[in-house]
């Protein structure tokens, strides 16, 4: 087993994970319904809401191997297999993603994942800071 490198988990975190969250909450929150989707604009706010999706699954997939699979699951509150699989879902289905489900996954999942993923850059830097 290799020697786990914390603080790029840490920053694979806070520049690709949180950035990449924080930027779909932002971009959601001009998504009144989901029937937006189905406009030229809605269709384009999809498109890279679905992007930083697919690299928020990259990154949880990298955590997990550079982690040996011990990190994510300290935090069972999510779920890392289903993350990683919206991932695949959505960059293997492009072409037919479910808006129901990419409007419904931003509306109720994305707040307690962003909420959580700060928690484990907290829990990293207070780690770091105890060491």
């Amino acid at each position: 087993m290799s020697k786990i490198d914390w603080e790029l988990i840490k920053e694979i975190l806070e520049q690709n994970v949180l950035d990449a969250l924080t930027t779909i909450e932002e971009r959601f929150r001009q998504v009144p319904d989901v029937e937006f989707f189905s406009t030229r604009t809605g269709q384009e706010r999809r498109d890279g809401i679905c992007m930083l999706f697919i690299a928020v699954g990259e990154s949880f997939k990298q955590i997990d191997e550079l982690s040996n699979k011990t990190f994510l699951s300290r935090y069972p509150e999510i779920d890392r297999r289903k993350i990683i699989g919206f991932r695949n879902m959505i960059a293997h289905n492009y072409f037919d993603i479910n808006e129901t489900l990419l409007f419904n996954h931003c509306r109720d999942h994305l707040p307690p994942l962003l909420e959580t993923v700060k928690r484990m850059i907290n829990d990293l830097q207070s780690e770091r800071d105890q060491a």
